[in-house]
C-alpha cells in the first residue's frame, strides 16, 4: 500500500475548533482535531499561558511534552475574566464548530460563556464539556483531576500487587480517556448536526471514562457478589495472562490465554501434560488452575534468558513481549518501519523526537505542523481575522486584555 503524502487531504479540514482549558484532558482533545486538519485555536491565559508549558521535563524554557500537546494549534492569549475577552470568545464562537473547554462546573457560566449563551450565539455549536464529576450530580463542584477520577471509576483499586498499596498508572489515563471520549461525543455530534443542523453538548466526566473501560466489574458484583481485586501482573480469570521471570532477571510477558496457543504454548515449554488436559481446553478450567499452570511457565522462563524464551514462544506463535522503556521504543525496528515516531522542529529552532498521529487513515492522514506554538504567537492574526482593527488590538494590549510574546512590556 502506497503511504499517503503529508499534501494529501484532512479528515477534519475546514471544521474550527475553539479551546478553553488547560493541562491535560480539552487540550489532549482539541490536539486530536488539529492532527487531522482542523483549525484549533487555544486560548490562554496572558503572562502564563497553559501551566503544562512548564510540567515535566523542559527544554529552552518549555516543556517537551508541550510540543506533543499543543502540536497544530494556534495560540491566542487573552484575559477571560475582562468583558473584552469574553467578547472576542463570543465572536470566535460564533465562527466554530466546536468548543472544548476543561474548566469547573459553572465557571464558564460566571463569565457569561456557558453552553446557554454560547448556543445563543450558534445554534449549530457542539461543546464538549470535561470534569471530573460531570456538569450535574452532588459532586459537580468538588475539584477532581484525573488520579481522583482513576480512583473513583475502579481502576486505582485494581492496580498493584495483592495487600500492598495501590499503584497508578505513570501517564495521565483518566484525563486521556476522557478526552478520547470526548472525542468521540464531537464526532457523533457532528454526524447528527449534518442531518438536523442542530448543535449539542457533550458531558464527560473523567471518572466515567474510567469506569466505561472496567470490563465486567458491575456484573460480576451484582450476579455473583464478586468484588474484584488486585492482581499484580496476572489477568484474573484470564489464563494465562502473565509476567514471568527470566535467568537473566529480566522479565517476559505472555498472553497464552487462548484455547489453541494455550497448547501451543505449552507445548513449547515441554509440558505436554498439560496441554493434553482436559480440565485446561478452555479459559474456565484453566482459569480454575491458574496458580499452576503459572508455576509450570515460570519454572522453564527462569531456566533461560529472556531471548530465548522470546525466540521459543515467537516460534511457537506465542504472543509474548518484554516491557519497552523509551529508548526500547525509539531503537525499535518495528516502530521505524510503521513511522510512528517522527522528528519535529519546534520554534526554538530545535528538532525533536515525537510519537506520530493516531489513527492511521489510509486516505486522509493526520500530519503534524512543528511542536507546540510561542505563547500568544497567533493573537494578533486571529483578531485581524475578525476585523478587530489594530488601534483597537493595540488598546487591548496596553489593558492586558490581549497578550502575545512579542509585544510583552
Amino acid at each position: 500500500m502506497t503511504e499517503p503524502s503529508a499534501a494529501s487531504p484532512q479528515a477534519l479540514s475546514g471544521i474550527k475548533v475553539l479551546e478553553l482549558g488547560q493541562l491535560i484532558a480539552g487540550p489532549f482533545a482539541a490536539k486530536l482535531f488539529g492532527e487531522f486538519g482542523a483549525d484549533v485555536i487555544k486560548i490562554e491565559p496572558p503572562g502564563t499561558g497553559d501551566p503544562l508549558r512548564r510540567w515535566r521535563v523542559m527544554r529552552d524554557g518549555t516543556s517537551l511534552w508541550w510540543h506533543v500537546q499543543t502540536r497544530n494549534k494556534r495560540s491566542v492569549s487573552l484575559d477571560l475574566k475582562s468583558a473584552e475577552g469574553q467578547d472576542i470568545v463570543k465572536k470566535l464562537v460564533a465562527e466554530a464548530d466546536i468548543v472544548i473547554e476543561n474548566f469547573s462546573p459553572g465557571r464558564l457560566e460566571k463569565w457569561g460563556l456557558g453552553w446557554e449563551d454560547l448556543a445563543a450565539i450558534n445554534p449549530g455549536l457542539i461543546m464538549v464539556r470535561i470534569s471530573g464529576y460531570g456538569q450535574t450530580g452532588p459532586y459537580r463542584d468538588l475539584p477532581g483531576f484525573g488520579v481522583i477520577g482513576e480512583a473513583m471509576g475502579g481502576l486505582r483499586y485494581l492496580s498493584g500487587h495483592p495487600g500492598e498499596s495501590s499503584v497508578r498508572v505513570g501517564v495521565s489515563i483518566g484525563d486521556s480517556l476522557a478526552a478520547l471520549y470526548g472525542v468521540i461525543g464531537a464526532l457523533l455530534a457532528l454526524h447528527e448536526r449534518a442531518r438536523s443542523g442542530q448543535g449539542q453538548y457533550i458531558d464527560v466526566a473523567l471518572y466515567e471514562s474510567v469506569f466505561a473501560m472496567m470490563e465486567s466489574l458491575i456484573p460480576e458484583y451484582d450476579a455473583a457478589g464478586v468484588v474484584r481485586e488486585p492482581s499484580g501482573s496476572a489477568l484474573p480469570g484470564i489464563t494465562p495472562s502473565n509476567a514471568y521471570p527470566c535467568a537473566d532477571g529480566s522479565e517476559v510477558l505472555i498472553a497464552g490465554n487462548g484455547d489453541s496457543i494455550f497448547k501451543r504454548l505449552m507445548t513449547a515449554i515441554g509440558r505436554e501434560d498439560l496441554a493434553e488436559d482436559p480440565d485446561l481446553v478452555h479459559n474456565d478450567g484453566r482459569a480454575r488452575q491458574a496458580e499452576r499452570i503459572d508455576g509450570a511457565i515460570a519454572e522453564w522462563s527462569r531456566a533461560h534468558s529472556r531471548e530465548d524464551v522470546l525466540e521459543t514462544l515467537e516460534a511457537a506463535r506465542v504472543p509474548a513481549g518484554r516491557p519497552y522503556t523509551a529508548a526500547d521504543i525509539v531503537a525499535d525496528e518495528h516502530y521505524a518501519a510503521r513511522r510512528m515516531i517522527e522528528t519535529i522542529t519546534t520554534a526554538e529552532g530545535r528538532e525533536l523526537k515525537v510519537p506520530a498521529v493516531m489513527p492511521r487513515l489510509s486516505r486522509t492522514p493526520g500530519h503534524i505542523q512543528g511542536g507546540g506554538p510561542a505563547l500568544g504567537a497567533h493573537t494578533r492574526a486571529v483578531m485581524d481575522e475578525l476585523g478587530i482593527d489594530r488601534e483597537t488590538q493595540d488598546a487591548l494590549y496596553e489593558r492586558g486584555v490581549l497578550y502575545d510574546s512579542e509585544n510583552a512590556q
